[in-house]
């Protein structure tokens, strides 16, 4: 089923649940590029509600939902994939995130996606570039999340370096600044811990080098706003209005007290940790000056969006990348790709497997199902598995890692059932999608081009037929004796095969 382009959409939408903020963009995609008609946003401050366990509290999920229910107002008449939500750092840590993933999707109507730091990495910059003068040199792009700081040297569209580091102006409010008085002692210690954390990436990022720094977040945009108003520069960030705005939140002294011009009210708070990570950023990196953009993460969603209904979708050149890192062949994963997509035209109505993701799936688990033999033969699927859930795959959610994992572990021997019933509902869609994989391999099991027989394959709730022409599995006695071994692992997870 053909993806239905992004520009035939009457307007699309992407969603940022972010650690500090949410934020909704809605747009309008116009011959490749995105005309803005709204934005939305909300000052949530998620990762304020995460405690020592790492548990998300219930009024930090109430303050979300809220929100959401507003969003939804907007996208509610929005088709099916007009609709991109991303979250991030806050959902990256809290272990009982799944609870408000699911209270959150049933508010919106449409999956939410918890994305890697890298990944927000990426789609960072591809917001930033497509908002700011398309330059011939390399920049550094850096975001000050309420959980997490991405840093990114690209050129033009395409990025080069991508870091995320755990130091957010929220998270650092909690450690350092909780009761919201400002000393020098406290701001030295935000600022020590930044650099602290800013060590391990130092060297990369010196290494590439950049002609120009912009900054991409709420944060950076009211401290250039706030040294502008002090007469020090022209909304760009830069080290003299670093040291002036120090030295005036020390002079206030407390939070509630931050009444410079520049700052929201509903800013003040997460200011001076927001100043202290900033200025661990100019030094660490000796930077002069830094401007500001306005697209960041919630626009190259957009772009993103728009770029995969464009068929320059990031994911293909990722698993393409991972293929070639570790040798796949590349004739037999067509083949069983192939092979896996005619069985799921088959049996898509009866098994109930005709979204577009579950396609996706399955031609993806196709490719990349022989990744661990590069590691080592003996439990190659689990090899496998373990590269897919742990990398960072560019354009990929964690849960679309997760589910590509589970497959390529599912895809030889025993099916790990309970892994499968993880994800609830979806479980059972997975599970089919893994028995229809086997099926493809299992057929190519004899590597080669000889000329292969067409298979019928028929499905009912718990069983799959596969009808071979007459006296052809007879013929071809490997074939037989696989799929009888095949039968008895699928008993396992109670369905019936039977090959005749």
């Amino acid at each position: 089923m053909p993806h239905t382009p992004a520009e035939s959409f009457p307007l699309i939408a992407a969603i940022d649940l972010g650690s500090n903020s949410f934020h909704m963009v809605l747009a309008k995609a116009d011959h490749g590029e995105i005309r803005i008609l709204e934005r939305l946003g909300d000052k949530v401050q998620l990762a304020a509600g995460i405690d020592e366990q790492r548990l998300l509290s219930e009024e930090a999920m109430q303050r979300g939902l809220d929100c959401l229910r507003r969003f939804a107002q907007l996208t509610a008449s929005l088709p099916e994939g007009a609709v991109r939500v991303v979250g991030t750092n806050a959902l990256r840590e809290a272990v009982n995130r799944d609870t408000f993933i699911r209270r959150a999707e049933e508010v919106l109507g449409c999956p939410v996606e918890v994305i890697s730091g890298r990944e927000e990495a990426r789609l960072i910059y591809l917001g930033v570039s497509h908002s700011i003068a398309d330059t011939p040199g390399k920049r550094l792009v850096t975001d000050i999340g309420g959980g997490s700081t991405e840093f990114i040297i690209g050129q033009r569209f395409e990025p080069l370096l991508r870091e995320s580091l755990q130091m957010g102006c929220v998270s650092y409010t909690q450690r350092y600044f909780r009761d919201g008085k400002i000393t020098p002692a406290r701001y030295a210690q935000a600022y020590t811990a930044a650099r602290l954390e800013l060590m391990g990436i130092e060297y990369a990022l010196r290494r590439h080098g950049w002609q120009d720094v912009v900054g991409a977040s709420g944060t950076i945009k009211a401290i250039g706003l706030a040294i502008q108003a002090a007469g020090l520069g022209g909304g760009e960030v830069n080290p003299e209005g670093l040291a002036w705005l120090k030295r005036k939140i020390f002079k206030l002294g407390e939070v509630d007290k931050l009444d410079l011009d520049g700052i929201k009210v509903d800013r003040r708070a997460i200011f001076p940790a927001g100043l202290a990570i900033l200025e661990a950023i100019f030094d660490a990196c000796e930077i002069q000056r830094m401007s500001h953009s306005e697209g960041a993460l919630r626009e190259g969603v957009l772009y993103d969006l728009l770029g995969r209904h464009h068929h320059e979708d990031v994911r293909e050149r990722t698993l393409s990348a991972l293929m070639e890192r570790y040798h796949v062949d590349l004739e037999q994963a067509a083949r069983v790709e192939s092979k896996a997509l005619s069985a799921l035209d088959q049996v898509a109505d009866s098994w109930e497997l005709g979204d577009e993701w579950h396609r996706e799936l399955l031609t993806w688990a196709a490719r990349v199902h022989e990744l661990g033999l590069d590691i080592a033969h003996y439990q190659y699927h689990k090899h496998g598995a373990y590269l897919i859930e742990h990398s960072d795959l560019a354009g990929f959610s964690r849960q679309d890692q997760q589910m590509l994992a589970l497959l390529v572990r599912g895809h030889r021997r025993n099916i790990p059932k309970d892994k499968f019933a993880a994800f609830g509902a979806e479980g059972v869609k997975l599970m089919r999608l893994c028995v229809l994989l086997r099926f493809a391999i299992l057929f190519h099991h004899i590597r080669g081009g000889q000329e292969m027989p067409r298979v019928r394959l028929q499905a009912s709730e718990q069983q799959l037929q596969l009808h071979f022409p007459d006296g052809w599995l007879e013929a071809n006695p490997l074939t037989q004796a696989d799929f009888a071994q095949e039968a008895e692992w699928l008993k396992r997870i109670e369905i019936n095969l039977s090959a005749h």
